[in-house]
């Protein structure tokens, strides 16, 4: 294949995986737009909703086996990020919320404990071996010029662009995205102007961490794959995005997604798949030592 066709092709791998990587940015810069909090959890809780997906399908395949692969794909998701909001609400109710005036270690501490805490529950829960994730939606084949894709890729694209329009739409006009602005910007100030910073601060915990289980599904039915493993790492992945972006900046971590699944699938192509995740790794190393506040500035949720 020439030189500019494996580029291409690496380009638009890199936008598929890139998209998955910013839904779960997403969450990662919301959480600390608003709190200052790192939620080293929320990569498990991509991993959950993944888990949510294969126990959903396997469940319709037992109660109704027929149903079309469209409405069935949309369900999955759906239910996933259900699951997976709920269970981020419960995890800042109980975990994050009584740790709220204590000194930053605490909770950064206990989100390391979530972390490992879901990471065993789903391994008790579904073993520890990979699992293999069904293929609900009949593979296609595509080419525009020398560059191939699949149906699948076109519906993860354009899935993570239309949840990304909606947040980012949310954010702008909504009563709690802007409430969401406010308490970003100057919390004391708007608590006076009587915004309940709980309630907004549940709803951040409650869309991030459901813009991860549609990201945890997706990469499911990419890979065909999963593991109780996958949050760390590809948390991790969705964490190094969020920081190339602008942690706190909600277009920056959309950017930063898709940059990290572009670079890394260059560095796949070109030089070697085996050494795929450590490029992600060394642009943190790059950004924190070069630009620390990330390619559009750090904490700028209130200014979107």
């Amino acid at each position: 294949m020439h030189s500019s066709n494996v580029f291409l092709q690496q380009i638009a791998n890199g936008i598929t995986i890139g998209m998955i990587y910013a839904l779960i940015a997403l969450g990662y810069t919301l959480v600390y737009g608003i709190l200052q909090l790192i939620n080293f959890a929320h990569g498990e809780i991509f991993m959950v909703g993944a888990y949510l997906g294969l126990f959903v399908y396997t469940l319709s395949q037992t109660v109704s086996g027929n149903l079309a692969a469209t409405p069935l794909t949309i369900s999955i998701i759906v239910l996933a990020m259900i699951g997976t909001a709920a269970l981020g609400v419960t995890i800042e109710r109980f975990a994050y919320r009584p740790l709220r005036n204590s000194p930053r270690l605490a909770p950064l501490i206990t989100a390391i404990g979530i972390s490992f805490l879901l990471q065993n529950a789903v391994m008790l829960i579904f073993g520890p071996s990979d699992k293999n994730f069904p293929q609900i939606i009949k593979s296609q084949n595509y080419s525009w010029g020398n560059v191939a894709f699949t149906n699948l890729q076109i519906l993860i694209a354009l899935t993570s662009i239309l949840l990304m329009v909606v947040l980012n739409a949310f954010i702008k006009n909504s009563k709690l995205g802007k409430a969401m602005r406010a308490l970003a910007d100057d919390p004391k100030a708007a608590s006076l102007v009587g915004i309940n910073p709980d309630q907004i601060i549940s709803i951040a915990f409650l869309i991030g961490s459901g813009l991860a289980g549609a990201g945890g599904v997706m990469f499911g039915m990419y890979y065909n794959t999963i593991n109780f493993h996958d949050g760390y790492l590809v948390g991790l992945k969705a964490f190094t995005a969020a920081v190339l972006g602008g942690i706190g900046n909600v277009p920056g971590a959309m950017l930063g997604g898709l940059l990290i699944g572009i670079l890394e699938s260059l560095g796949a192509g070109y030089l070697s798949s085996e050494w795929k995740n450590v490029f992600a790794f060394f642009i943190l190393f790059l950004i924190l030592l070069l630009r620390p506040s990330g390619l559009l500035g750090s904490r700028v949720v209130k200014k979107v």
